[in-house]
C-alpha cells in the first residue's frame, strides 16, 4: 500500500475511532436519559472529555496509528487490543479516585462495551477495504526489477506479499550469468530494459544493480522518466545492515544507521524515562520503606554490617556507576572479580532467601530513580566481566546503547545466574540486542509482569 494512501487512511482511522467513542457516549447517555439529572451533566461532561484524553494519549504512547502498525492488520489488531484494555484499565482507575457518584455506572458498562465493538468493527471494515485494494487490478503497478541478486529477491519477496500492490512481471539481467530457476522470467538485459518496459506498459522499475555497474544509470532514468516511467533505486546494503535498520536525511543527505532502536527517539527515551521514575519512586515509597529496615535487621544479626553492597558495573555508553544490592554474601576479597556459583560457600542463609526471591536486588531501584539504571535493559556487569565478555562477542558493547535494567528479556527468557560458557554469553547478547532493537512501552510493561511471575513461582537459575 503506498504511503500516501496509508498517511490518509492513517487520518481516517483517527477520526472514525474518535467518532465511535463519542457516538457511543453521547447515544447511550440518551438511553440511560431516566439515569441523568441535568444537574449531572457536569459529572458526564467530564467523563467525555477525560476518556477522550485517555484515547489520544494511549494512541500516541502505543504508536497505534503508525504506519507499520496500520500496515499490517494482524499487529493492527493486537495493538487495539492492547490499547483498549490500558483504556478500559485507566477508565475504573479514573472512576475508583475521582468517586463520580453522579454517573451511572451501568452507562461506563455499556458505553465501554459498544466503543470497544465498535473498533473492531471498524478495523474488519479496514481488512476489507485492504483486501479490496490488493485485488484490484486497477491500483495494481506493473513493475519490473533490474538485477538478479540477494537484494532482489527480498525486494520480490515484499512485493508479492499482502502489504504491496505491485505486479512483478520480470528481472533485467544478462541471462548468461544466471545459474539457477527463477520465480519471475529473466526478461533480457540492461541495454534492452526500456524497450521491454514500454512494450509491457511498466509502471515502475527497480534498479537494484551496484551504482559503479550502472554507469549510465542517470542517463537510464531521464529515458525512462520521458516515457513515464518511475525508477527507484534500490542500493544493495546487505553487508552492513542489520534488523532495522534505519536511514535518515540530514540537509538532504543521506544517513544510514545500522543499529536502530526506538531509543533513539527522544520521545521514546521520555516516556521509558517517566515508566521508570513513577514505578521506582512508588515501590521505594511502599515497599523498600519497610523491607529494607527487616531485611537489614536480619542481615546484621546473621553476619553483622554492612547492609549494602555497591559495586562498580558498566552502564549506559560504557560508563560505570555504582550499582547497589543488600548484602548476600560474607565480605570478601573476590567480590569484584568473581560471580556467583551454586552452593557459593561464600553466600550467607539471609543471603541465600535474598537471591532466591531477588530481594537483594531491590537497592537498584534507587539507581533507577536516580537515572543510572532502567526497570527494564540488559543486565549490567562487573567491569572486568564487561572486558571479558566483549574480546568474545563482538556486540557486547551495543548493549551498551542503553541504560541497564534491573531485569530484561533474556533474563525472563532463562539467562540469568551464572556464565559458564560462550554460548551462555552469546545467548544472553542475542536477546539483549532483540530487546533494543524491538523496544516499545508495551514490552518493558510484558517484561516486568513476566518477571514478577517469575519470581512468585520460583527460578532455579536464581541462587
Amino acid at each position: 500500500m503506498n504511503r500516501q494512501l496509508e498517511r490518509y487512511l492513517k487520518g481516517t482511522l483517527i477520526f472514525l475511532d474518535l467518532l465511535a467513542l463519542n457516538l457511543s457516549n453521547f447515544s447511550l447517555q440518551g438511553i440511560f436519559a431516566n439515569h441523568v439529572n441535568h444537574e449531572f451533566l457536569g459529572a458526564y461532561n467530564r467523563y467525555f472529555l477525560i476518556t477522550n484524553g485517555f484515547w489520544l494519549v494511549l494512541s500516541i504512547t502505543f504508536a497505534l496509528y503508525s504506519i507499520r502498525v496500520i500496515s499490517d492488520f494482524n499487529t493492527f489488531v493486537k495493538r487495539t487490543v492492547q490499547v483498549v484494555l490500558v483504556y478500559l484499565m485507566l477508565v475504573m482507575v479514573y472512576l475508583f479516585f475521582s468517586r463520580e457518584l453522579l454517573l451511572s455506572r451501568k452507562f461506563v458498562f455499556y458505553s465501554s462495551v459498544s466503543f470497544s465493538i465498535a473498533l473492531f468493527f471498524i478495523r474488519f471494515l479496514f481488512l476489507g477495504f485492504q483486501r479490496y485494494f490488493r485485488k484490484s487490478e486497477s491500483l495494481k503497478k506493473r513493475v519490473l526489477i533490474v538485477g538478479y541478486n540477494e537484494t532482489s529477491k527480498k525486494l520480490t519477496k515484499f512485493l508479492e506479499s499482502e502489504n504491496s500492490n505491485a505486479d512483478v512481471m520480470g528481472y533485467i539481467e544478462n541471462p548468461e550469468i544466471i545459474r539457477e530457476l527463477t520465480n519471475y522470467p529473466i526478461l533480457g538485459d540492461f541495454s534492452s530494459a526500456l524497450d521491454i518496459a514500454r512494450k509491457m506498459d511498466i509502471h515502475e522499475i527497480f534498479y537494484t544493480g551496484s551504482i559503479g555497474q550502472g554507469s549510465d544509470l542517470n542517463e537510464f532514468i531521464r529515458r525512462a522518466e520521458r516515457e513515464s516511467i518511475k525508477v527507484k533505486i534500490v542500493p544493495n546494503l546487505d553487508s552492513y545492515l542489520v534488523y532495522d535498520s534505519h536511514i535518515e536525511f540530514y540537509g538532504g543527505v543521506p544517513v544510514l544507521t545500522r543499529r536502530y532502536s526506538a531509543l533513539d527517539d527522544a520521545g521514546n527515551v521520555i516516556k521509558k524515562r517517566l515508566l521508570d521514575v513513577v514505578a521506582s519512586s512508588l515501590i521505594i515509597i511502599l515497599v523498600l520503606s519497610w523491607v529494607i529496615p527487616i531485611l537489614g535487621i536480619l542481615i546484621i544479626i546473621e553476619s553483622g554490617l554492612p547492609i549494602f553492597f555497591k559495586q562498580k558495573r558498566t552502564g549506559m555508553s560504557n560508563k560505570p556507576f555504582w550499582c547497589y544490592k543488600l548484602r548476600s554474601m560474607k565480605v570478601n576479597k573476590d567480590a569484584d572479580n568473581k560471580q556467583a556459583t551454586k552452593d557459593d560457600m561464600r553466600i550467607t542463609r539471609v543471603g541465600k532467601f535474598m537471591r532466591r526471591t531477588s530481594l537483594d536486588e531491590f537497592p537498584q531501584f534507587f539507581n533507577v530513580f536516580l537515572g543510572d539504571m532502567s526497570l527494564v535493559g540488559p543486565r549490567p556487569h562487573m567491569l572486568k566481566h564487561t572486558e571479558l565478555y566483549a574480546s568474545i562477542v563482538d556486540e557486547f558493547m551495543v548493549r551498551q546503547f542503553v541504560k541497564p535494567g534491573i531485569t530484561g528479556w533474556a533474563q525472563i527468557n532463562g539467562f540469568r545466574g551464572e556464565i559458564n560458557s560462550e554460548s551462555d554469553i552469546r545467548n544472553r547478547v542475542e536477546l539483549d540486542l532483540w530487546y533494543i532493537e524491538h523496544w516499545t512501552l508495551w514490552l518493558d510493561i510484558q517484561i516486568l509482569f513476566l518477571t514478577v511471575y517469575k519470581v512468585i513461582v520460583g527460578d532455579k537459575k536464581a541462587y
